[in-house]
């Protein structure tokens, strides 16, 4: 599933805000600070020169599209949800010229409960990635490449859509900045911005002597959302069993406690629910495709507390829990406890790019008073570094180290229980898939009408089958034509189009199992290929596999091998909007940090051996069709004649196997190596899922498994 980078450890911070605009050597700091910041003219075309945002409605317009379903008329007096907005601003407990809306819960969640849906809620835009600015007379919305085409479609009139990333496009501080008038105020929800990205904000804002506002106590989008804003979730948690997490509760929680001990803490605060997951050997399903909770964890030296709704826990978890020497507390109280850990002088570890504004202000505030209280000056903050990297270093008086979480790292290097449960769904994975495309192909052969949406339900059958299968693991990508340029395309059963012969089909989709999580991604043609989809399709390919046979010294970061899977469509002048890896979770999150492999080059992690990453590059022709190939991949170390420097070296072991279709494929484009790695490919495919299958489904195996010269002659 294409993603941009993963997040990124507070250390990165400066380095990922940069990575958000053109690389200095192509764009210079001091020419980027004089160029005009872009303008919302919805009536100009831009023909002097200058880049320009249009409506919704003008960009849908311009390229014949129609406004979805849920738009809003023009005629009809706008929005009222706008309208309802900004009439709390002026309330007296509020007192705000703007506000900001992003997408993400109080745990930087990127799939979110619905409840927490705000930004789709007020916007109409579906899309997981975005954030939502108004102001008393304008709202815009930001997304990435991703996202331009939905957005389009999705975005009412009222709505301007800034396409982040492109030249020209100004941040939303930048935009701020220039739409307001001096020393106005700009609310946020403090629950909602890690500390990192709410300090960020004030800094960027202020250079207009604007006011960054924490609006406490209430969410504005929650006020005009009233009893319709869908409850909060109350599913069950689950304890996940030492056969699949590979290490036991109590051996974790002592590994956190060497590192407090490491960096001189008495607790740290997490706060990203896949750690807590994780850590706790726990797994729920409070949020859509992600066997995750809401809550909080503290650890501290000689004690761990889960704040966590009690009526989600079981009997059977909550001795699972105790056994461990965890207690718990509500999951309101996170706010409480930090503040009882400042009044009693504790040292507190925090990841600031993760722990929303809330807590740590709250943190800050409770130690400044207990300083006054003792009347004394107060401490420097100790932001102190990590083994890698510098955090830098604030004024401040809170007694705490702003480090990245210690939970991140260890949970992306996978244990070898976790790797074998990877491996294993894997295959069963790959055997419901041969039985989906099996089916799939013969029915398009027989011309029986087949929706977008009735093809995704039809895979989640045959996916159900398979031991251990719990859901999937984010919402199924079926786009046929134009619909598979829409890079995070998402048919429902009102707005989808039929799968035919005619154009290629995309079809992105994963698993969550008890093991582990799949994601995979395959093109296919079920008719004749044009020599321009042929083309495109073996670009990607070609950079599929330069990225699978990479070879490279440890301690390389992600964004060095990004190069290797667009070279090939680069040499014709093509490339794709998003991110070509990102890190995988074993029977946890599908999209899971700090790995990544992106042409953003702010994220400096390492890739080490044992952590699983995908390789996906893609092509999209607009309003034509999409391609994109995704395989996972896990990190191991290989044993090479030489070791230059002394170092160990890397290179990447495939866990999906299923099919490329070879029709897509232009051999004369391909290289000797490149065809004997469809072949080894293909037969590796055959080997390990074959004897899964049998019938018609194991014949289908065996003609999509056949060499590429057997197939060409």
């Amino acid at each position: 599933m294409a993603i941009e980078a993963a997040r990124l450890s507070p250390s990165l911070a400066a380095a990922a805000f940069l990575a958000r605009r053109p690389p200095p050597a192509l764009f210079p700091f001091s020419l980027r600070r004089r160029l005009p910041l872009l303008r919302v003219l919805a009536g100009s075309s831009g023909g002097d020169g200058r880049v320009v945002a249009l409506s919704s409605s003008e960009l849908r317009k311009r390229r014949g599209l129609s406004s979805s379903s849920g738009a809003a008329d023009p005629a009809s007096g706008g929005d009222e949800k706008l309208r309802s907005l900004r009439r709390l601003f002026s309330r007296p407990d509020v007192g705000i010229d703007a506000y900001i809306v992003p997408s993400q819960d109080a745990h930087q969640s990127e799939f979110i409960a619905e409840c927490f849906m705000r930004r789709a809620y007020l916007t109409g835009f579906t899309g997981s990635a975005g954030t939502a600015v108004v102001t008393k007379d304008k709202a815009a919305l930001w997304t990435d490449g991703r996202y331009f085409l939905q957005a389009e479609k999705e975005l009412t009139h009222e709505w301007t859509l800034m396409r982040s990333g492109n030249h020209g496009v100004p941040t939303t501080s930048e935009w701020l900045n220039d739409v307001l008038p001096s020393g106005c105020r700009v609310g946020i929800d403090p629950f909602l911005f890690s500390f990192d990205a709410a300090e960020e904000l004030k800094d960027s804002i202020s250079n207009k002597n604007h006011e960054l506002v924490l609006v406490r106590g209430m969410n504005l989008v929650d006020e005009i959302w009233g009893d319709a804003r869908p409850k909060p979730p109350k599913e069950p948690t689950r304890v996940h069993d030492i056969k699949y997490a590979g290490i036991d509760v109590p051996s974790k929680l002592s590994f956190i406690r060497s590192h407090l001990t490491e960096n001189g803490c008495d607790a740290v605060v997490i706060s990203m629910l896949d750690e807590v997951a994780w850590l706790l050997n726990m797994r729920g399903s409070d949020v859509p495709h992600s066997p995750v909770f809401y809550s909080y964890l503290i650890v501290e030296v000689s004690t761990a507390t889960l704040f966590v709704d009690s009526n989600k826990v079981s009997e059977d978890v909550l001795e699972h829990l105790e056994k461990a020497g965890v207690k718990l507390k509500p999951y309101e109280a996170i706010v409480s406890e930090v503040e009882r850990l400042a009044e009693k002088g504790a040292k507190l570890w925090l990841d600031s790019s993760s722990v929303n504004a809330a807590i740590v202000t709250a943190f800050k505030s409770s130690c400044d008073k207990q300083m006054k209280k003792k009347g004394k000056a107060g401490k420097k903050v100790e932001k102190e570094a990590s083994s890698d990297e510098p955090t830098g270093v604030e004024n401040g008086t809170v007694n705490a180290v702003y480090n990245v979480s210690p939970v991140t790292l260890a949970k992306s290097v996978k244990n070898e229980t976790e790797i074998e449960g990877m491996k294993n769904s894997h295959l069963r994975d790959a055997a419901a898939l041969a039985e989906f495309w099996c089916w799939l192909e013969e029915e398009v052969c027989k011309s029986v009408p087949l929706t977008e949406v009735q093809v995704a339900e039809k895979l989640l059958e045959f996916r159900k089958k398979q031991d251990g299968f719990i859901e999937t693991s984010f919402d199924t990508i079926s786009g046929y034509g134009a619909n598979g340029a829409i890079i995070h395309y998402r048919p429902t059963p009102e707005d989808c189009s039929s799968v035919g012969s005619d154009n290629l089909f995309l079809l992105d989709s994963g698993a969550q199992y008890i093991d582990g999580t799949t994601d995979i991604t395959r093109t296919v043609h079920f008719g004749e290929p044009s020599p321009r989809q042929k083309e495109c399709f073996t670009r990607v390919l070609q950079g599929h596999i330069a990225l699978d046979q990479a070879v490279f010294p440890e301690r390389t970061p992600g964004f060095v091998l990004d190069v290797l899977a667009r070279t090939s469509l680069w040499k014709i002048g093509l490339d794709y909007r998003h991110g070509t890896g990102h890190g995988v979770g074993a029977a946890l999150n599908v999209h899971e940090g700090p790995q990544s492999i992106s042409y953003r080059y702010g994220n400096l992690t390492a890739l080490q051996k044992g952590m699983i990453v995908s390789n996906e590059p893609g092509y999209y022709e607009d309003n034509s069709f999409g391609i994109r190939i995704e395989n996972l991949l896990l990190i191991k170390e290989l044993n090479l004649a030489n070791s230059f420097g002394g170092i160990s070296y890397l290179g990447f072991e495939r866990l999906t196997f299923v099919p490329i279709q070879n029709k897509l494929i232009d051999v004369s484009l391909l290289s000797p190596s490149e065809i004997n790695w469809v072949n080894d490919y293909h037969e590796e495919v055959w080997d390990k899922v074959s004897p899964l299958l049998s019938g018609p489904t194991r014949d289908w195996l065996w003609k999509n498994t056949r060499p590429l010269l057997d197939v060409t002659h």
